[in-house]
């Protein structure tokens, strides 16, 4: 089937979502056509062998436990498919009987499918809840009737051809519902890029017979990644055993993702539904291959409980024991999830994880997010990170990045991370027709490119220089150093700043007594201005002495706070050491390339621009103790940068010359 073969199927789909008008809103299109989509394909594929299962049945023997009778039932379906329907119905036989009984048989039909199917349709689509809302518009007959004229055998539409059926009607149900796209699918260009780039330099390991390999996607949607996964390596080698996992919180798209697993031979237990990341329901197993677009921007507050307890409780022996990002976005959870299911072995794993701008950047040192960065980096794992172009997406035009990473590097890459700017124009093409946001595609050629650039390493220069780098990991990393200019400040008693103290909670506590004796003092103080902090501090205390005023510490830290400001002419303030105090206010932070020694930077870059200033060693990292605090990021900006060179005034001036006639001449036609 061609591409306009498999689009002209989705607009017959959609077609039928119209009879749906006016009894179900829009948003809700999808409960019923994706699932009816599902139970047809199904309808096709079990056909043939109707007959034969049900004769199986009634030769079970007595008393055959479930499992037994399961995979007797599973073979004379077809084998390598694990569903049966015991139903004397197929869609056929259904559009023979009495249309008034549909529903009921509707209901039979679907209720006699094996337990593992039987579960989706009932728990996952809530189905015969949308049949009942059919019936009850009396539109089920119509509805059944068009997706009777469907073939959805697999001689007709491949797994591969469904995945997109799927991918076309999902865009369409997420954009007239308002829905964020890109949390259910990839587009199937960008999937075919991140497999291409895990085997680029695996292929001889993938050859040969008796290869098993696994697949994991944390975040599996209907299932794109991993049966694109399975497709790619399968073109390499067709004896290889491709087992494929995965887990799905939203329930109309595990229920997808579920049925396809059925219908294509793959244990469908493999496929769990559920929290990722707070129901992890692949504990303790490991994978040689992992995929996955978590959500981007998504907040994980109301999750945050158990994930913040697993990240105390276990550290590093759990999950997240490398930090946690901000609550507005989750997406380094999930890699950090992904991680710590690597094989440990003489294989290990590869990742692909395509996410937005945020986790290259976002945080500062110290934060949730640089921790995670510098724990991925320190250990080596991240191989390269490819910037994709803008408008890739259905929903969403923002920039996306693929990382990906392995335990296993090659020898060349240890300790280096490759950096892909992929964005510029030779690697995108614009559509003839947009598709909601996405008005992008990356094209074969395109795709072979990236791939080639990475599989190579090749580093700037020629004909790459503008596209692929290679850096050591230490050259994203920072050191955060805390500069400290002196305080200085003045001191003088005048009503201005005085009505500043008699506004403090601690002045307003004092009785009036107290307040009426400290205006005393304050008058009896000269009118001038106290360059400096210890002869104020002694005229002051002989001038509260004479009033007959005992002050408290916290007292006096109002006035002498209240009686101050800032002044560039003072003399430095010093503690009862005689060291310099900080002013909090010109307080400043520095970030010293890892690879620099700080005292060397400060030399240069702080010392002849602000005299005075030092470094506060104490401000010290959590993990090494050094000086300053270690951050990690990956500006892909700054690494790729080309400097475009303002336009000659002569220029600009010519245009705004021959823009001004253009309007003068505007207003000549309106006032005619």
């Amino acid at each position: 089937m061609s591409n306009s073969d498999v689009q002209n199927l989705g607009s017959f789909v959609w077609s039928i979502a119209e009879i749906l008008r006016g009894d179900f809103k829009q948003s809700e299109y999808g409960k019923v056509i994706l699932p009816f989509i599902v139970l047809r394909r199904l309808d096709c594929i079990l056909e043939a062998s109707k007959d034969a299962v049900l004769e199986a049945e009634r030769g079970l023997p007595h008393g055959v436990d479930d499992p037994t009778r399961d995979m007797i039932l599973y073979g004379a379906a077809g084998g390598n498919i694990k569903v049966y329907n015991l139903s004397q119905f197929t869609f056929q036989k259904l559009h023979g009987q009495d249309p008034g009984q549909l529903h009921d048989n509707l209901i039979n039909y679907i209720t006699r499918f094996s337990p593992n199917v039987r579960d989706i349709f009932l728990d996952k689509f809530l189905f015969t809840d949308q049949i009942k809302r059919l019936k009850e518009g009396g539109i089920l007959w119509q509805v059944f009737d068009r997706f009777s004229q469907i073939d959805l055998h697999p001689d007709k539409v491949s797994n591969i051809e469904m995945g997109y059926l799927f991918e076309e009607l999902i865009r369409r149900f997420s954009e007239i519902s308002n829905e964020t796209a890109g949390e259910h699918f990839t587009p199937r260009e960008v999937i075919r890029l991140i497999v291409e780039l895990l085997l680029a330099n695996d292929v001889k390991a993938l050859t040969g017979t008796g290869i098993i390999r696994t697949v994991y996607d944390p975040a599996c949607g209907t299932g794109g990644m991993l049966a694109i996964a399975e497709e790619e390596m399968k073109n390499l080698n067709d004896k290889i055993r491709v087992e494929l996992f995965g887990q799905e919180l939203n329930g109309e798209s595990f229920g997808i993702c579920k049925s396809d697993m059925l219908v294509t031979g793959h244990d469908p237990e493999q496929i769990a539904f559920g929290n990722t990341l707070t129901q992890d329901a692949h504990q303790k197993k490991t994978f040689h291959y992992m995929l996955s677009n978590p959500p981007y921007g998504v907040d994980w507050k109301k999750y945050q409980d158990p994930i913040k307890q697993e990240a105390a409780d276990l550290g590093h022996e759990g999950r997240f024991g490398a930090g946690t990002p901000r609550i507005s976005d989750g997406q380094l959870l999930f890699l950090q999830h992904m991680i710590s299911k690597m094989r440990n072995d003489e294989q290990g794993s590869r990742i692909g994880i395509v996410m937005n701008g945020s986790p290259l950047f976002t945080g500062g040192a110290g934060s949730g997010e640089s921790e995670i960065r510098r724990w991925m980096l320190e250990n080596d794992w991240v191989e390269a990170i490819v910037a994709l172009p803008t408008d890739l997406f259905y929903n969403t035009g923002i920039q996306t990045y693929v990382w990906l990473l392995t335990n296993r590097k090659q020898k060349a890459r240890r300790g280096k991370v490759q950096l892909i700017d992929a964005s510029s124009e030779r690697f995108w093409k614009s559509m003839r027709k947009s598709l909601g946001a996405k008005r992008r595609e990356i094209p074969e050629n395109a795709r072979h490119e990236i791939v080639n650039i990475y599989s190579e390493m090749l580093n700037g220069g020629g004909e790459w220089g503008d596209y692929s780098k290679i850096f050591d990991t230490t050259d994203f990393c920072f050191r955060e150093i805390r500069v400290e200019r002196p305080l200085r400040l003045n001191f003088q008693a005048n009503q201005e700043r005085i009505a500043r103290l008699e506004e403090t909670k601690t002045f307003i506590k004092l009785d009036d007594e107290e307040k009426q004796a400290i205006r005393k003092a304050f008058g009896a103080l000269p009118h001038k201005v106290f360059k400096g902090r210890p002869e104020f501090e002694k005229v002051l205390g002989k001038a509260l002495k004479n009033s007959g005023v005992k002050i408290g510490a916290p007292l006096k830290k109002a006035i002498m706070a209240a009686l101050s400001e800032q002044d560039e002419e003072a003399d430095i303030c010093t503690d009862k050491d005689g060291n310099p105090e900080p002013d909090t206010s010109l307080r400043d932070h520095e970030l010293v390339p890892l690879k620099e020694d700080w005292r060397e930077y400060v030399a240069r870059e702080v010392a002849p621009f602000v005299p005075g200033a030092w470094v506060d060693e104490a401000y010290t990292d959590t993990a090494d103790g050094k000086v300053g605090r270690v951050g990690y990021e990956i500006n892909f900006n700054r690494h790729f940068y080309k400097y475009v060179p303002p336009r000659p005034l002569e220029e600009i001036e010519a245009d705004l010359k021959r823009i001004e006639k253009e309007i003068a001449a505007m207003l000549e036609e309106v006032t005619e």
